[in-house]
């Protein structure tokens, strides 16, 4: 029998993981998890975590564990949140979530559980890990609607070594199903969104806790725009623009607010299809825009990822400077599966999809997976 320590975040995946690891004869202990207290940008009606931390409660009297509560806040903020301004004010759109994972729930988290005596941690998370002699592989789980081996792209095997996943070979009806059998408290609970541990956020109200605000224009991009047809099929590098290539069609308040592939907050009407961002310049403060959810601005065929920024979760899989495979591709949660290929040079990652990609994004994850294994990921860079 092992001491598990649950991260138990009070909702009903991580209450179920809960409940089966104590059905299989473990000694459990729940583990709670305070790390965001300010509401600034938050949405009404979204749960804060004196909310979560009730729910975590009830469960872990239901199932008579012990729960801890610890704080974990200053943490969050320097890894996670920190991160966040500093990459948004760069132009870029990082994966809180992602980070959250490999900065806090398997790092600062996990030596908190250890101080309790831990042999393993556990979450809620849909996805499975094995063991091959003294490597760990992270693989998919069961539940494709809600696999998410992409949100642990960046875990160690170090990592991997200490984490259980109890639901990763469930469905998520099955899963709603025992935690109604066992009258958890969690049963109807619905799933959290938005920023992990901050919830549901206007993200410009929210970066503007650091972000200055600053009026710029809107500049749209026709989409018949020479450049496109210019550019190489294979080019890993966004399209770059200027004023002159298009025409003015707004104003906005700040470049560093918006993302490649936003459709909502531009305050621009009147168009015969929908606007979507195309690029940002946070240089010159301009947000450039298309028309059309497949406007070629937003497709691209290739992606590059920094040497210092490619991670293998299976080392021993790792490309040599050179080496060159075909993968499975992911650029962002619960995005089907690409085929393309990964080649390694002096400059990092190349990855050229089979088929054009909508919305590649700077500061975003791409992982590659081996069937339903991930090997690896890195932070895109352009």
């Amino acid at each position: 029998m092992a001491r598990v320590v649950v991260g138990l975040s009070g909702g009903v995946d991580s209450s179920v993981a809960a409940w089966l690891l104590k059905e299989q004869g473990h000694d459990v202990v729940g583990l709670f998890m305070v790390n965001w207290h300010d509401t600034a940008g938050t949405l009404s009606g979204d749960c804060p975590w004196h909310d979560d931390r009730m729910f975590a409660e009830l469960v872990a009297r239901r199932l008579d564990i012990p729960l801890h509560v610890v704080d974990l806040s200053a943490e969050y903020r320097r890894r996670v949140v920190d991160y966040m301004f500093a990459e948004y004010e760069r132009g870029r759109t990082p994966n809180p979530d992602v980070l959250c994972n490999r900065e806090i729930k398997f790092d600062v988290f996990l030596k908190e559980a250890l101080k309790l005596g831990a042999d393993h941690v556990a979450t809620g998370h849909y996805c499975r890990k094995e063991q091959t002699g003294e490597t760990f592989r992270l693989l998919a789980g069961v539940d494709r609607n809600k696999d998410q081996s992409y949100f642990l792209c960046q875990l160690s095997q170090q990592q991997l070594r200490y984490a259980l996943f109890p639901v990763g070979g469930m469905e998520k009806p099955e899963v709603r199903r025992i935690a109604a059998e066992q009258q958890l408290a969690t049963a109807k609970r619905k799933d959290s969104q938005g920023i992990c541990f901050v919830g549901k956020v206007d993200l410009p109200t929210f970066l503007q806790q650091k972000l200055q605000t600053r009026r710029g224009d809107i500049i749209e991009i026709p989409a018949s725009w020479g450049g496109y047809a210019r550019r190489a099929w294979d080019d890993p590098n966004p399209a770059v623009y200027s004023p002159e290539d298009g025409a003015k069609v707004g104003e906005h308040n700040g470049a560093h607010f918006y993302t490649i592939g936003q459709r909502k907050g531009l305050g621009v009407g009147g168009k015969a299809e929908p606007l979507f961002v195309v690029a940002t310049d946070v240089a010159r403060n301009i947000i450039y825009v298309g028309q059309g959810e497949l406007h070629p601005g937003l497709m691209r065929r290739a992606l590059r990822i920094r040497p210092d920024e490619m991670h293998w979760v299976r080392p021993d899989l790792r490309l040599p400077e050179g080496g060159r495979r075909r993968y499975l591709l992911r650029i962002r949660y619960r995005q089907p599966l690409q085929g393309g290929e990964l080649t390694v040079t002096t400059d990092g990652g190349l990855i050229l999809f089979d088929t054009p990609q909508r919305g590649v994004t700077a500061g975003q994850f791409a992982a590659w997976y081996d069937g339903e294994e991930l090997n690896g990921s890195g932070v895109i860079e352009r």
